[in-house]
């Protein structure tokens, strides 16, 4: 089967993001930048497209201008070990303009959505105890960013 990339489309912060995603994931990097020529419909010079790598995903952005924009219609899951981990994705993707939704979402400043999802989560939740399943799912419900102490309380009864 063929590798699947993202492809994202930004109006003029392709590489900016990118840099931004790549400093938030480790073993991240930029693969490649390409930039508009003369005489093409963005300025000389810009980027048009970055394609960059967060921790072994591919990823593409795109400056294409502001036709499309992103949305929560399609998000991409950070599963996290911890809440450490989950306080650490969460707060930096929210810095300097990002959104808070329910359930872990969040928005990035670029527009970008992300399901900051604790593994404990989803093991509460697919347990066998359905009683179990259903007041951890409630207090998810509940919250912003995930509160893993709040889910076992809820799991605890």
């Amino acid at each position: 089967m063929p590798k699947i990339t993202p492809f994202l489309w930004f109006d003029t912060q392709a590489e900016e993001a990118a840099n931004f995603y790549v400093s938030l994931f480790p073993n991240s990097r930029i693969t490649s930048v390409t930039r508009y020529p003369k005489g093409a419909p963005r300025p000389e010079g810009m980027a048009m497209t970055v394609s960059f790598n967060l921790d072994g995903q591919d990823f593409t952005g795109l400056n294409g201008g502001p036709e499309y924009t992103l949305d929560n219609a399609v998000s991409f899951v950070i599963p996290t070990k911890d809440q450490a981990e989950t306080d650490y994705y969460y707060d930096n993707l929210l810095k300097d303009g990002g959104r808070e939704h329910a359930c872990g979402w969040v928005q990035d400043r670029y527009g970008l959505a992300w399901q900051i999802t604790p593994n404990r989560l989803m093991e509460l939740l697919s347990g066998p105890d359905k009683v179990v399943a259903g007041r951890v799912m409630g207090a998810m419900m509940t919250m912003r960013k995930i509160d893993i102490a709040a889910l076992d309380a809820a799991a605890a009864g």
